[in-house]
């Protein structure tokens, strides 16, 4: 909205600063964290006071969590997604469909997340809406963003999956990448739902993602950065560097509120929708794969109940202690602020690998 404000540079020439994405992403980072600061108490209270107990805690799942968490009330995706969704539309360019794009996507599986939470609480268990069924929205949403994203993109490159460290390797997929786009965002959805099981535990690692992507964003949307550094020019993409600064904002903004001991979980709400954006942002800016190294901890996560589940259906056997794999370091032994730093620091790892390749050609 505020980026219509460049359209008076020519009456008052400091207008014209609001036509920089750089500015723009910064001012979206700041009003996002003061929304979830301004209305987040009041947001925690009221979910406290309507749900009663809170998020149930599973049964099966690290002992001490039935005495710490019981009663924490869930759903505070929707103080992270308040301030998302705020500071966007006033900060980012609305006119870009790519903006659009991502935002549908976020607030498709919001919605899903929010009924699966609602059924959670309401019915005080943990189970939730049936996988099945979660599945089968979550690809339509995503299988019609990434129609809407070919339809949008320049011919040939938006069908197309691009390789990292190879310069020229370009695949056109043809409508076939509607599918493995779909699979992209859905993957990343349900994978940051995994990873979100301690305090503060899937909140950071997603800023770092969006700060990543952020970086992503503004060098493919910039031809001259784009052919510097041999990139895939993705025409207003650079776009969603404003929408990513509003994640990381609204992030800071709840890790204020979700920081150990928790007062407020995500839970489905927020960490399907956060996930489901950075898949859907990976997609727009052609870093399918550069994803699942950055994000490379919640694929850790996703794989480790992938490769529980199989082993104990297929020899009675588990592989690890308790899945997700965060919760195997915890039988182990390690404090849940030892698992939760530890595995930032392996994010933040991650996230420079993955950045190290947009040079390494």
């Amino acid at each position: 909205m505020l980026y219509w404000l460049a359209g008076f540079s020519d009456t008052i020439s400091a207008l014209n600063v609001f036509r920089y994405i750089t500015f723009r992403t910064g001012g979206a980072v700041v009003t996002a964290i003061l929304f979830v600061f301004l209305f987040g108490p009041k947001m925690i209270a009221f979910l406290r006071l309507s749900q009663g107990k809170g998020q149930p805690i599973r049964s099966d799942g690290p002992p001490s969590h039935l005495l710490t968490k019981t009663g924490t009330p869930t759903m505070g995706g929707i103080m992270i997604l308040g301030g998302l969704f705020v500071s966007t539309l006033l900060w980012a360019n609305l006119t870009n469909p790519y903006v659009w794009v991502v935002l549908g996507v976020t607030f498709g599986f919001a919605l899903i997340g929010f009924y699966d939470d609602y059924l959670k609480v309401t019915e005080t268990t943990h189970t939730g809406l049936s996988g099945r069924m979660r599945l089968g929205a979550e690809f339509v949403i995503a299988g019609a963003a990434v129609a809407a994203m070919v339809v949008i993109g320049r011919p040939g490159l938006s069908t197309s999956i691009a390789f990292p460290l190879l310069k020229i390797a370009v695949f056109d997929l043809g409508w076939f990448f509607v599918a493995l786009g779909a699979f992209v965002i859905v993957g990343a959805g349900n994978a940051v739902n995994l990873t979100d099981g301690l305090d503060g535990l899937a909140i950071v690692p997603v800023m770092i993602a969006a700060a990543s992507f952020a970086l992503i964003a503004y060098l493919v949307g910039n031809l001259v950065f784009a052919e510097y550094l041999q990139l895939r020019h993705v025409s207003r993409a650079g776009e969603l560097a404003v929408v990513c600064g509003a994640m990381i904002g609204a992030g800071l903004g709840f890790l204020w509120f979700n920081a150990p001991p928790a007062s407020i979980f995500m839970g489905d709400t927020g960490s399907l929708a956060l996930g489901g954006m950075l898949g859907a942002v990976a997609v727009a800016t052609k870093h399918e794969i550069v994803l699942a190294i950055i994000g490379g901890l919640f694929v850790l996560e996703a794989v480790s109940v992938i490769v529980q589940v199989v082993s104990f259906k297929l020899t009675g056997k588990r592989v690890f202690r308790m899945a997700p794999i965060h919760h195997h370091f915890e039988q182990l032994g390690w404090t849940e602020a030892q698992v939760v730093i530890r595995f930032w620091i392996v994010a933040v790892v991650l996230a420079l690998v993955g950045l190290s390749t947009l040079k390494l050609r």
